[in-house]
Formats: structure tokens, sequence, C-alpha cells
């Protein structure tokens, strides 16, 4: 009896050595960020407004001239904002398509330079209210079904028609 369950360990523990069974879609390597090369300043010609889908007075425009996509699957845009009163805010972000989530890499001053944000981490886009907007350009635009969108073109197609035409299919 003693060899029996001996033998019964032995068997479990060899079949807990194996490694699990991978789906031929995983990848073994890590995600890796790219680099982050930070755009000129947007010139008021190439912002396109979108919709962000809150009841604001803001207007909210993505430069078109600043979309990167990357190949580490990170799009990357400037977003700017202006209230009602005519102030501006700029600021150049990354959405991650497949996890869903945002992050900043540098705020507009008004001398038009770049400055580096307090926080640059990637963030959840539904964990934090105020992202409306990024949650907008995820969701209906840049990342139909969490899909980045392969082209420049794509995107600002999305952007003109204020939903990426893959949302419906």
């Amino acid at each position: 009896m003693k060899r029996v369950v001996i033998l019964c360990c032995i068997a479990l523990l060899a079949s807990c050595a194996k490694p699990p069974i991978k789906d031929e879609f995983e990848s073994d390597k890590p995600w890796i960020e790219q680099m982050t090369q930070l755009p000129p300043y947007p010139e008021e010609r190439s912002l396109l407004a979108f919709d962000p889908g809150a009841i604001t007075d803001n207007q909210y425009s993505v430069d078109t001239d600043s979309i990167k996509i990357g190949g580490d699957g990170v799009i990357r845009f400037t977003l700017a904002v202006r209230s009602s009163t005519g102030a501006m805010n700029v600021s150049y972000e990354g959405i991650r398509c497949a996890t869903d989530e945002r992050k900043l890499y540098a705020l507009g001053r008004n001398d038009k330079t770049w400055a580096q944000p307090r926080v640059s981490e990637w963030q959840k886009l539904d964990l934090v209210r105020q992202f409306y907007a990024q949650r907008e350009l995820a969701k209906n635009i840049f990342c139909p079904h969490r899909q980045i969108v392969t082209k420049r073109d794509d995107a600002i197609q999305a952007l003109k028609a204020g939903v990426h035409r893959d949302i419906y299919r």
C-alpha cells in the first residue's frame, strides 16, 4: 500500500512538472514599450475635433500630424482640449489597445514646448472618470474591438467619421 501511495505521489509530482499547454497565439516574449519621441507642438490647422461622448463645453481635438502607430501596439497622439473660455490644454499620450490603458508622455506649455509630467505610467482607462475622451478614442476610433488601427490614415478617417468602420462588424 505504501508503494502505491509513493508511486501516486511521484506521478502527481511528475505531472505538475510538465509545462502547461500553450495556446498557439500566446507568446513567451514580454511586452516591451518602444522609446517615444515627442512630436512637434501641434498647429491649429492639423487639429481634428471629435466628440468625446461626455456632456461638456470643452472641444476635444487630435493633432493628425502627431498620430503614430507603434510596433509595440500603442497608438500615440497629441490631444488638445479647448475650454469654453478659450484656454487650451495639450498633451501627448498613448493608448495601448490590447490592455485598454493610457499613458501620458508630455504636457504642452504656453510657449509651445513640451514638459515632462510628474506621473507617466500606464493607467486603466475604466478606472479614472476623467479619461472619457481617451475611452472614446480607444473604444470607437483607434482600437475597434481592442485591435489597434493598422494605418495612420485609418485613424484619421475614423476621427473624421466619429467612429471606426469596424465597430459595427
